[in-house]
């Protein structure tokens, strides 16, 4: 009996130790739009690859799915009311939960990206509520709202951030005088610290770290400034100002739009804002306690498309050109344009993947900052903008158009 339950004890020990935790979050595996696929179509039909599966229903937003090894979950608002949808990965519904109500003013909908670890699903909403859900129990355990609990401010176009994870802590912006950027326990969403800022409103920026040896730094932007906070306490290290609009002309709507999370690669910050100091290199100090601008290029302003990082150049949409660009991270010059509208940009195996605002989702190959159109179709289904960023998982292309959500194979046969 005795070596029973030693091999028992055993067993259950090794599952434990090698059991993978499922995460998922905005942008992929690190935030930064690439996402870890092999063996993924090179070229497309005219009419796009095959259409695996479609689901119209999910509601108004303009967020991406969460994916994880056997479900979707994502976030749709109908009739004002927030909702949470969880499907398997053959396009079946399980279940819809509602959250809170949701932002039914400009572009009214969802905005947000949920982030899973194993069974916790932590999703916001456009009006500053925080929930975490039970994946099992399909049950809300417990909220936060930015604006009651925190003394938060509003956006002009609703609180659009998703939210970060690192450890045991989750990482949000109220952009309250006192309570600017939190920290807050993940499980039970209790304060763990909180830091001023410069007392800003939020800017729709999702958040990211970056590891040093001896310092982990929280990086996100508030309304007219990119700040640069110690994970561990809450300290504001540095700040660095988006002075594109004086400050007697800062008002809501006016310069506070700075959605795309910057990157950091090698000693250097790497950001766009496109309503702030457009494409930025910094140099980040090996104790992370300083930064030195190196360049900045205002002819690459993507606000809300993202941008990804390849090497000597970064990929990302421009607005006034409608144009997708690369750009050398040595000088800040444009190395290459496409001159097909503005959008969204994510990497997989090789290839760029090109969401425009128009409905077109281009397949691109770069190579060496050279930019060659590949294929291209266009999202016919679906309701109002097209903003909401792609996703790459398991071979399918997952593609949101408001109220529908359409998942494309892509995987090479």
């Amino acid at each position: 009996m005795r070596n029973l339950v030693i091999i028992i004890t055993t067993v259950l020990a090794f599952y434990s130790c090698n059991k993978k935790t499922e995460f998922s979050q905005w942008r992929g595996e690190n935030r930064d739009g690439i996402f870890n696929e092999t063996n993924l179509l090179t070229t497309w039909p005219e009419e796009g690859p095959a259409l695996k599966w479609e689901f119209e229903g999910i509601g108004n937003g303009y967020g991406s799915p969460a994916i994880t090894s056997d479900r979707l979950y994502i976030q749709g608002e109908i009739d004002s009311i927030g909702y949470l949808f969880a499907f398997d990965l053959q396009g079946t519904l399980l279940w819809k939960e509602p959250y809170a109500k949701e932002w039914t003013l400009t572009f009214p909908g969802s905005r947000a990206c949920p982030i899973v670890v194993d069974d916790m699903i932590y999703i916001t909403s456009g009006l500053g509520n925080l929930s975490c859900f039970s994946a099992k129990e399909a049950k809300k355990l417990w909220s936060v709202d930015l604006k009651e609990d925190f003394n938060g401010a509003y956006t002009m176009h609703g609180h659009s951030e998703a939210a970060l994870i690192d450890g045991d802590m989750i990482f949000l912006v109220p952009g309250g005088e006192e309570y600017n950027v939190v920290a807050l326990n993940r499980f039970d969403g209790k304060l763990i610290w909180s830091c001023k800022g410069l007392g800003e409103r939020p800017a729709y920026n999702a958040p990211y770290i970056i590891n040093l040896e001896n310092r982990k730094i929280l990086v996100t932007f508030t309304a007219y400034a990119l700040l640069g906070i110690d994970v561990n306490d809450g300290k504001l290290l540095w700040t660095h100002i988006q002075d594109n609009i004086p400050v007697d002309k800062h008002a809501l709507g006016m310069g506070d739009t700075h959605s795309n999370t910057v990157l950091y690669d090698n000693g250097f910050i790497y950001y766009v804002a496109g309503d702030g100091n457009c494409a930025v290199k910094l140099k980040l100090s090996d104790d992370g306690l300083q930064i030195a601008e190196i360049w900045r290029n205002n002819q690459v302003d993507d606000y809300m498309g993202g941008i990804v990082k390849l090497g000597n150049y970064i990929y990302t949409g421009t607005t006034a050109k409608r144009s997708l660009v690369s750009v050398n991270i040595e000088d800040g010059s444009i190395a290459d344009s496409l001159k097909i509208g503005s959008g969204n940009t994510i990497y997989a195996d090789g290839n760029l993947y090109y969401y425009t605002q128009s409905g077109n989702v281009n397949l691109v190959k770069p190579q060496d900052g050279k930019l060659e159109l590949i294929s291209a179709f266009k999202v016919t289904k679906g309701t109002k903008e097209h903003f909401a960023h792609p996703v790459i998982d398991k071979g399918v292309l997952y593609v949101r158009h408001g109220n529908a959500l359409m998942a494309y194979d892509i995987l090479k046969k």
